[in-house]
């Protein structure tokens, strides 16, 4: 494969610039981000590149490795290195992060692994630190669009597991990993980008 071979998401194109506004409000003090299911690798060259100071971690399934690391090497970003391997029902990297960013992934996986994804935030996440997810939820057990519930349909024929998942279930596996919400901001296109943080340390108790 070749840079001419890079996958291409049209969506990412779309929906980059809404996206990186949240983060850059938001990540101003993390310093290292992992990315969970980094799909064509787009997002990944567009916000290392526009927020330097950030070092961005590209994760997904092997069969997406090949892409990505196309698009990282295209851009040849010093705050970009290669991109692990992840499955939220497998292994999880080792170490702590200051955020984590995944966008478009909550529809795709099962509800089983959006849970898993959620429980092994408190062992990677930093305390403090920021969870980050961009997306269509429902609110109230109902679609925001007439264009979303047509977007739940056709993901349910090709896989009945998949589907736009309800914000206030989400918010509640982010509660009993010990998030907080900070923001939940509407973005163009039906979708959301709603950012929680992980509660800080408790403070040491005088000797």
């Amino acid at each position: 494969m070749n840079i001419f071979d890079k996958p291409y998401s049209p969506a990412c194109d779309r929906n980059k610039a809404p996206i990186l506004a949240v983060l850059a409000a938001h990540l101003q003090e993390a310093g290292l981000v992992l990315e969970i299911g980094s799909g064509s690798g787009q997002h990944a060259v567009h916000f290392a590149g526009a927020l330097p100071h950030l070092n961005w971690q590209c994760s997904d399934r092997p069969e997406y490795l090949p892409g990505i690391r196309l698009w990282l090497a295209d851009a040849a970003l010093p705050n970009t290195p290669p991109p692990l391997t992840l499955d939220v029902a497998g292994n999880w990297p080792d170490g702590r992060f200051d955020a984590v960013f995944t966008a478009n992934t909550l529809h795709i996986m099962g509800w089983p692994q959006v849970g898993q994804l959620f429980a092994h935030l408190p062992q990677i996440l930093a305390p403090a630190g920021l969870l980050v997810v961009y997306g269509p939820f429902n609110y109230g057990g109902h679609f925001t669009s007439a264009s979303n519930a047509e977007f739940d349909a056709a993901l349910r024929r090709d896989d009945p597991a998949r589907g736009i998942r309800d914000f206030e279930a989400v918010d509640a596996l982010a509660r009993q990993a010990g998030l907080h919400l900070l923001e939940d901001r509407s973005l163009p296109a039906n979708n959301r980008c709603i950012v929680w943080r992980r509660a800080a340390a408790a403070p040491l108790s005088p000797a």
